[in-house]
């Protein structure tokens, strides 16, 4: 793929692109979004797409806007502005079958478009957020919105746009209702920034479409050893994209 994307904003959406050695730029092709305060370059993110591509799955990973070198500030980054953002990548992406691969915030943005755009033919939630107002509440309750950091870092700024979302949107749990593609969720039991139970959560209200992967010992970021989630995540896509 070339050429440049932007959102409703106008704000130009970095991505890069990992063709398969067999490329066919009409077939199936994965997209992977990341995590709040995440970019398309996260080791494990990148570690994915690659898997991906050697298995002959066109992949791309993006930065959603005010995030890594997309356009836009942090501050006006959430959920909400995700789920735009990723609309916007799949109008420019035209009719190619879509499976797309969220990771933690990026989950929660891949359950909300799936349930609204039939052109996200398949989804994987990679320890995905599920309940946001809880998420906010216990990871920034003591941070001062427009006045203090993420997890304490100074590029990271937490707007009251952010938590106003995320309160908002409240839990994307009844969004599983209308999710009737294919659907892999995937969670470490050691996640301790996104639950274990939030996988559960909304695996009780999906449908038979959906299945739950969890990986022992595995944290937020899968960073003892990415290869237990990628391998896992590649055979499931190349079985579904490939049949």
């Amino acid at each position: 793929m070339q050429g440049e994307v932007r959102n409703s904003h106008g704000e130009r959406l970095d991505y890069t692109y990992h063709a398969a050695s067999n490329a066919d730029d009409t077939g199936p092709l994965v997209v992977i979004g990341h995590g709040v305060t995440g970019n398309k370059d996260r080791p494990f993110v990148v570690s994915l797409a690659e898997g991906l591509a050697t298995a002959g799955v066109d992949t791309l990973r993006m930065s959603f806007s005010g995030n890594g070198e997309s356009e836009g500030r942090f501050e006006d980054s959430t959920i909400s502005k995700e789920v735009d953002d990723l609309g916007a990548l799949l109008d420019a992406l035209g009719s190619r079958p879509i499976c797309f691969i969220g990771h933690s915030m990026g989950g929660a943005v891949g359950v909300l478009r799936a349930s609204q755009d039939e052109r996200i033919r398949w989804l994987v939630s990679l320890a995905g957020m599920v309940h946001t107002r809880a998420f906010a509440e216990r990871e920034f309750s003591d941070v001062t919105p427009d006045a203090g950091c993420m997890w304490e870092e100074p590029s990271c700024p937490l707007s009251q746009t952010y938590i106003d979302d995320m309160n908002q949107i409240d839990t994307v749990v009844e969004s599983a209702r209308m999710i009737h593609v294919p659907w892999l969720l995937v969670h470490g039991s050691e996640d301790d920034v996104v639950p274990p139970q939030d996988a559960s959560d909304i695996l009780a209200k999906a449908g038979d479409n959906a299945r739950l992967t969890q990986i022992a010992g595995a944290d937020h970021v899968f960073s003892e050893d990415p290869t237990q989630m990628v391998t896992p995540v590649v055979d499931w896509v190349r079985q579904q994209t490939q049949d």
